[in-house]
């Protein structure tokens, strides 16, 4: 069994995988961090490797705490990927957008395949249909929006995202809602129609901790999986292990 850890900016996920079954995920706070590992290899003592993928600076004791159960692969630039690699900068590259691709490579294999994850940041994410990377975009997050309006200005109210009833709005804080969920949208979409005039037979996965806000309310066709990241590392964790 696997164990794959995501060190996101501002939770932490795990999962657990019997070869490319998802049997287990759940995220906690950082401070949960050494009860939520002792837990699962109480819970499925059979894991016998772990990979462990940080967007910021990954500490040594997260790597020291799980290696005391199993050995553990910490996913970096120097780890193998199943894809050519375009970016011009392979080692400014995140290990998110790397597992995004390599669930993109492996899953809808030589097609063109843009992997879209709304999560702290909007990333945008191509895979060719011949292998290979080529880059895409990053983007403000939905509540990374919310914040800078908050912060920036003097009269505009601290909220929380939710669901968009009307593009039009008629108070302050419906018109904060429509500028930051129906704009999200918007670009969405718009970022969509500009790589289906690029690449043919275009599949678009939306994924991420908000890909709800949107899955339903897009032009585009889109397949969501809130899952695709973690199947993504698991990916990397059995194409490092040989």
């Amino acid at each position: 069994m696997n164990l794959v850890i995501d060190i996101g900016n501002t939770r932490i996920k795990y999962a657990v995988f019997e070869n490319s079954t998802l049997v287990f995920d759940e995220s906690s706070d950082a401070g949960m961090f050494v009860s939520k590992v002792k837990q699962l290899f109480e819970q499925y003592p059979k894991i016998n490797r772990a990979l462990i993928a940080s967007v910021g600076k990954l500490e040594h004791k997260e790597k020291d705490i799980v290696s005391l159960f199993c050995k553990v692969h910490v996913l970096t630039h120097e780890s193998k990927v199943p894809f050519k690699n375009s970016y011009a900068t392979p080692n400014t590259l995140g290990m998110d957008r790397v597992a995004l691709a390599t669930a993109a490579f492996y899953k809808n294999p030589r097609r063109n395949t843009l992997v879209i994850d709304a999560g702290t940041c909007i990333t945008y994410d191509m895979i060719n249909d011949a292998g290979e990377y080529v880059g895409g975009a990053i983007s403000p997050g939905i509540r990374m929006r919310y914040k800078a309006m908050n912060n920036q200005t003097a009269a505009l109210p601290s909220l929380e995202p939710e669901e968009l009833m009307d593009f039009i709005g008629n108070t302050t804080e419906s018109s904060m809602h429509s500028g930051v969920i129906n704009g999200v949208l918007q670009e969405i979409d718009g970022v969509i129609d500009q790589y289906r005039s690029r690449f043919e037979h275009l599949t678009v996965i939306l994924t991420g901790g908000d890909f709800h806000f949107f899955a339903n309310k897009l032009k585009n066709t889109i397949f969501a999986n809130s899952k695709f990241l973690l199947e993504g590392l698991n990916y990397l964790l059995e194409y490092n292990k040989r």
